[in-house]
């Protein structure tokens, strides 16, 4: 059976893969491991249940999803506090801010709304090590579950002052007001939809919003961080300083400058990064990326002297780096930034407000900032179909990938990526140019088809 957890969290069509049945049955199994295994704040020792936040993003299918796991939780003896639609970074923060056991988000991120998530948080709002989401496998495939009966039940209650405490912490985050700056953000129809105009506005922004209307269906569609092009024409329309986008559960942050060019998550990682470094706020003078990073971003941080740690592809991978070595800022191209110092994951909101804090900060526009880096041109080719095992074995591949590295000299980068889940390997070249780019990877896309076929 293929293992239940994907990178991040369970995801799936919602009602055919993401069952209500599976909602429910996860959340039973989540009970067991982490609401037996865990004492937090003397709760078992003085016979208190264990309590749970569930959060959600506006999606439909949201609400009966929700509507299960808040009901296997309590069947289970575990206290819910419904936070209702907020962030992901939302949910992650007051776990740890009441210092919960645990808890639980239901999104699919930037996925269409059609699809759903269930993502697992341990206590203090961190993401569950694999070790403990096998645990929780483990129990939902025995049907291994909880009982009581009487008091031992739990209760479901409104926490109804999740997003005023979300906020709040936010703003106390800033080095900066944003007084001056004109500001338009893109929701996505999001979870950020409520919270992240009412922030950026108490921050002192003039705010224009688009993209925050969600009527449960149109979560992703043709907004936010992977639709920019409504963000930039609005940026240009009404003369903003810069925009800012999210994604459906906000965990995500792209800008856009003032004449409408997009600004990625590298882009915006060296910007804080210089920042921090320069106030002594950066841990070790070190920014945690992956492999996936362009190669402008690490040809920035060396001519700063900022240091550059490497991980594999996903977020949890920068999580690990981050806390294992205790440094403070890191993310992915995607814009997925972390700023441990505030937050236990990705937080769009509070990387869109620290980001326009550095043009009140220094005087300077986005545009300036952001040439800090040069985004050298990448090209990607996904080759279907071949066999990956025999990716790293390949005397023939590594010779076409040594000549074109000779070729690039410093001026470019290769990269072959073997898929975790299908027959494919991805190709990746950066050059000083497109031209380029593209006829590197045409060629070492034809040389992997030709000897792992």
């Amino acid at each position: 059976m293929a293992r239940l957890f994907g990178t991040d969290g369970v995801r799936g069509l919602a009602n055919q893969d993401l069952t209500v049945e599976l909602a429910l049955g996860l959340a039973q199994s989540a009970a067991v491991v982490l609401g037996q295994g865990r004492v937090a704040d003397g709760r078992r020792a003085s016979g208190r249940r264990p309590v749970a936040v569930i959060a959600r993003d506006p999606r439909i299918s949201g609400e009966f999803i929700a509507a299960a796991v808040a009901a296997g939780l309590s069947s289970s003896g575990v206290d819910v506090l419904d936070a209702g639609v907020i962030p992901t970074p939302a949910a992650a923060f007051l776990i740890k801010d009441i210092r919960a056991d645990f808890g639980v988000m239901i999104s699919a991120s930037h996925n269409p709304a059609d699809d759903n998530g269930i993502k697992i948080f341990a206590v203090g709002g961190t993401k569950l090590p694999d070790i403990v989401e096998d645990r929780i496998e483990q129990s939902f495939t025995t049907g291994r579950k909880l009982a009581p009966t009487g008091v031992e039940v739990g209760r479901i209650r409104r926490f109804a002052d999740a997003e005023d405490r979300y906020v709040v912490h936010l703003l106390s985050t800033l080095p900066a007001r944003l007084e001056g700056l004109h500001i338009v953000l893109d929701c996505a129809h999001g979870a950020a939809s409520g919270v992240s105009p009412q922030v950026f506005t108490d921050a002192g922004a003039r705010v224009t919003v688009i993209g925050a209307d969600p009527d449960g269906y149109n979560i992703n569609d043709g907004v936010g961080s992977t639709h920019l092009d409504k963000l930039a024409d609005a940026v240009l329309a009404h003369g903003a300083d810069l925009g800012i986008a999210h994604d459906g559960d906000a965990d995500r942050c792209l800008a856009v400058d003032h004449e409408g060019r997009i600004v990625d998550g590298d882009q915006i990682m060296a910007i804080l990064a210089l920042s921090m470094k320069e106030r002594g706020l950066l841990k070790d003078d070190t920014l945690v990326a992956t492999v996936m990073s362009n190669l402008g971003l690490r040809l920035a941080m060396e001519q700063h002297g900022i240091k550059m740690v490497l991980t594999a592809v996903g977020d949890r991978y920068v999580l690990e780096a981050l806390n294992e070595n205790g440094y403070n800022l890191g993310g992915e191209q995607s814009g997925h930034v972390i700023m441990s110092d505030y937050a236990t994951t990705g937080d769009g909101i509070l990387t869109g407000l620290h980001l326009a804090a550095e043009l009140t900060r220094t005087g300077k526009t986005l545009a300036e900032l952001a040439t800090v880096m040069t985004v050298y041109p990448q090209e990607m080719i996904n080759v279907r179909g071949v066999d990956r095992e025999r990716l790293a074995g390949s005397a023939e591949v590594a010779a076409a990938v040594a000549e074109w590295e000779a070729k690039l000299g410093d001026n470019g980068r290769v990269l072959l990526r073997p898929s975790g889940t299908e027959p494919m390997v991805r190709v990746m070249v950066e050059a000083a140019d497109e031209e380029t780019a593209k006829r590197a990877a045409e060629e070492l896309a034809e040389a992997v088809r030709t000897h792992l076929a």
